[in-house]
């Protein structure tokens, strides 16, 4: 199955992984809550904690076509080979999933944002780290 739509798309011209194009959605959403939660911080207007909320909630529906398309590069490119980075973006994606989750649910809640602030850079921090291992798998 993965190989017919890899077929597919290389019939209409397209041979690039999927994964990559779609991971600019989340990823800079959650840079823009970082940007937004501090700089609410620092001006104390809530119009930017509550952007950087949309940016969360954003994210977090952006982050299961991510990681589908992730799983089909992985097994068509990489023949679903096991190694350390793979299972680490799988750790990672799991632990930023559910840091989305406690953040649109803490913040639905009335935390502060300060506590949201801090659960914004630990999603950074995942972020990163998925960033950092993806490019390890495909460029060495």
């Amino acid at each position: 199955m993965v190989e017919n739509l890899y077929s597919f798309l290389a019939k209409i011209g397209y041979s690039h992984p999927l994964h990559p194009m779609l991971t600019h959605i989340p990823m800079g959403m959650i840079i823009g809550m970082v940007v937004f939660s501090l700089i609410g911080l620092i001006w104390k207007e809530k119009n930017f904690g509550q952007t950087a909320y949309y940016c969360a909630v954003f994210a977090l529906v952006a982050i299961p076509p991510v990681i589908s398309a992730g799983i089909l590069d992985w097994l068509h490119f990489q023949e679903g080979e096991w190694n350390t980075y793979i299972i680490i973006k799988m750790v990672l994606a799991a632990i930023l999933t559910q840091l989305l989750i406690f953040a649109v649910i803490l913040k639905k809640r009335g935390a502060m944002p300060g506590k949201m602030f801090l659960i914004y850079l630990l999603c950074l921090a995942c972020a990163g780290g998925l960033g950092y291992c993806g490019g390890t798998l495909v460029y060495g």
